[in-house]
């Protein structure tokens, strides 16, 4: 009976022959399917041992071949394995030998190359060298795979993982030891690689695993700023020091932890007896030329990155303490000055002009919301710093948000809390802060007003600047002036807040470029200010998702720290709810259909500071909402991506409207906070 090795689909196979026609063969194969075998594609034709014996004797025989050996013995040119099975066995070689012969070369790629069926070309001894270098950095990278993924699951970081492992989560190289080792270990044992991180120490704590994460993201280099951004930034000051001083008494309005202030108000009687008020910007833009190399890294950056308890600011500090409307200091900035009528509450004239201002006061929200309520701005007797200005600047807000919601043709959302976070030495405190306050509105209204007013005045003169429009719903930038229906305003740009928001920085070039006469930094259809537009957008985005990935770990910190594991609820919509004192979102299992703005009493059973997650259980109904407001403020502001949650959140009762745009002109980032909020 004669039998045939072939090669099917790559590898080596025995069979009977049942029938040979010359050009191919029918062969029945040792588990009885029987194929159509070309006969090129036979290696060797055999009569004993049988088809079943014969691969099993062979490989046998072929692992005892010594390799290099036998690559030693092979011809230089290319040969066929039955040639070198008669060089290496001998003339009266056998067809197992053959056979292990052939197993042998096809299994060493490294030092035979495969030049057709059956025949080879031995690997030059430089081509050998290398690659059997490269096996053996291969076999001791596994090694240390195999190394490295035992310590983990033992519980201990490996001294090769401890410079940065927050690489090996963001963009880490798939292919190298580290990656490898943390790959097998949480596959071993079913846990996320960032979870078994933590637990061996790689990170001191979940906090400084998502601050890591997101700083090897994006600040690979680190958060210090290069040398070469602050030079030539001194040789502004005596150009700065020639502007002219203004006579306005100016004070700004933040909270106690506002670090970067960049903006004043203040009001002068006239002589005529009405009232001019002025809303005065730092000016960072008359030091910092564009493309500068202190412009390009703020321009890398975008944005002050800030979280509960820590910000990553878009510029140096040299340069926001040179720019900073401190009280008692004398700083360049870029004023909006509006004449009032004799009632106080319309505009009939305005100006603006690049100067020195002198402040006089930073007045902070925490310290006089109690203080400075609408019945002591109404009247005359209360005692109040900066009366006089705060209740002409209240009579100015009032008209001005009027006419906004005539032109909305709804009223503006107000009733919306924010909360505060205050974080020393690990406990955390939440505050919450309403948005309806006389402060809060007075601010945001000047802000609004001057955001409008300066993007009126680029449209005019037909110099392009980034705005902020909303149209059916959907906010969005462009470089031209189109109405923000959601504000109720014709145009609306970000000027207000340039030590912190590169859009505002561009804007105040733009706008100090017109004052002065010069050529503005950015032309009509100018490419490079539409990739900072695209740009800002993306950062901004990211370092939002950022913060409230930080707002969450926060929360559930908080309710550590308080041992919580019974807390009131509000509904929002659907099976979402909001703890009543903290903005932590989660879905309660169990929570029947309850109407939005109702307190519901929640178990709280497990949390997880590595995913963020909030696992609770409905108990039972509180007391029904007392107020409007209360459902009102439920509501308001509830929008974008929660972490932890499944689903995105939809957007709130504001119609579309984004919180900065609701509240002012402050980004969602400082507004969640309640630090460094409104400017």
């Amino acid at each position: 009976m004669t039998y045939a090795l072939f090669e099917e689909n790559g590898d080596l196979k025995a069979g009977t022959v049942m029938a040979d026609n010359g050009t191919s063969l029918q062969v029945e194969l040792v588990t009885g399917r029987r194929a159509k075998v070309k006969a090129g594609h036979v290696m060797l034709r055999f009569e004993q041992p049988s088809a079943r014996e014969m691969l099993p004797g062979a490989q046998a025989l072929a692992e005892e071949i010594d390799l290099d050996f036998l690559w030693e013995c092979a011809p230089q040119d290319e040969f066929g394995f039955a040639e070198l099975a008669r060089e290496y066995y001998g003339e009266q070689a056998s067809d197992v030998q053959s056979a292990a012969l052939l197993l042998r070369l096809q299994s060493a790629p490294i030092y035979f190359q495969r030049k057709g069926r059956g025949r080879f070309r031995p690997a030059t001894p430089e081509t050998l060298r290398m690659a059997l270098a490269a096996v053996a950095r291969r076999r001791e990278q596994e090694l240390r795979v195999e190394h490295y993924a035992a310590e983990l699951t033992a519980g201990r970081l490996p001294e090769g993982m401890q410079e940065n492992p927050a690489h090996l989560l963001f963009r880490p190289d798939k292919n190298g030891v580290e990656f490898r080792a943390l790959e097998r270990a949480a596959q071993e044992l079913r846990v996320a690689p960032e979870r078994l991180l933590v637990s061996v120490g790689a990170f001191a704590s979940p906090r400084v695993l998502h601050v890591e994460r997101f700083t090897a993201e994006y600040f690979p280099y680190g958060q210090a700023f290069e040398p070469a951004a602050v030079q030539g930034f001194d040789q502004s000051r005596e150009r700065l020091a020639q502007l002219l001083l203004s006579a306005a008494r100016t004070f700004s309005i933040d909270d106690s932890t506002t670090t970067e202030i960049d903006d004043c108000l203040s009001v002068q009687r006239l002589d005529d007896g009405t009232l001019r008020v002025g809303v005065h910007i730092a000016a960072p833009g008359l030091a910092i030329t564009h493309g500068s190399p202190l412009d390009l890294a703020a321009r890398e950056r975008m944005s002050t990155v800030y979280m509960p308890g820590d910000k990553i600011t878009m510029l140096p500090d040299e340069v926001i303490t040179a720019f900073s409307l401190d009280a008692g200091s004398v700083v360049p900035a870029v004023s909006i000055y509006l004449d009032l009528d004799h009632d106080g509450s319309r505009i009939v004239s305005r100006f603006s002009r690049a100067e020195r201002i002198m402040v006089a006061d930073n007045l902070r929200h925490d310290q006089l919301s109690e203080l400075i309520t609408e019945a002591a701005l109404e009247s005359e007797s209360a005692d109040l710093p900066h009366g006089e200005a705060l209740r002409a600047l209240w009579k100015l807000t009032l008209a001005l948000c009027a006419e906004r919601e005539r032109v909305r043709g709804k009223p503006e959302p107000r009733f919306r809390n924010d909360f505060s976070f205050y974080i020393d030495d690990e406990q955390v405190r939440i505050e919450p802060r309403g948005r309806n306050a006389p402060l809060d509105r007075i601010v945001a209204e000047m802000m609004i007003l001057a955001n409008s007013e300066w993007g009126q005045l680029l449209a005019a003169h037909r110099v392009p600047g980034i705005y902020r429009s909303q149209q059916g719903g959907r906010v969005r930038m462009s470089t031209h002036a189109l109405p923000h229906q959601g504000i109720g305003v014709a145009q609306y740009m970000w000027t207000t807040s340039p030590l912190r928001r590169y859009v505002d920085l561009v804007n105040q070039r733009q706008i100090l470029a017109l004052l002065t006469g010069e050529d503005p930094p950015f032309a009509p259809q100018d490419a490079e200010l539409f990739g900072v537009m695209s740009a800002f957008e993306a950062k901004y985005a990211a370092y939002s998702e950022f913060q409230q990935r930080m707002e969450r770990y926060w929360c559930l910190r908080w309710l550590e720290q308080r041992q919580a594991k019974r807390v009131e609820a509000v509904a929002i919509r659907d099976d979402l709810v909001r703890i009543k004192d903290a903005p932590m979102y989660f879905r309660p299992t169990g929570l029947p259909a309850v109407a939005p703005g109702r307190a519901v009493i929640v178990d709280l059973l497990a949390h997880d500071l590595v995913d963020l997650s909030l696992e609770a259980r409905f108990v039972e109904l509180a007391s029904p909402a007392a107020d409007e407001a209360q459902v009102m403020a439920a509501l308001e502001g509830v929008e974008g991506d929660i972490p932890g949650l499944d689903l995105p959140i939809p957007d709130g009762a504001g119609a579309g409207e984004s919180r900065e745009e609701v509240a002012g002109q402050q980004p969602e980032a400082e507004l969640a906070q309640g630090r460094d909020q409104l400017p």
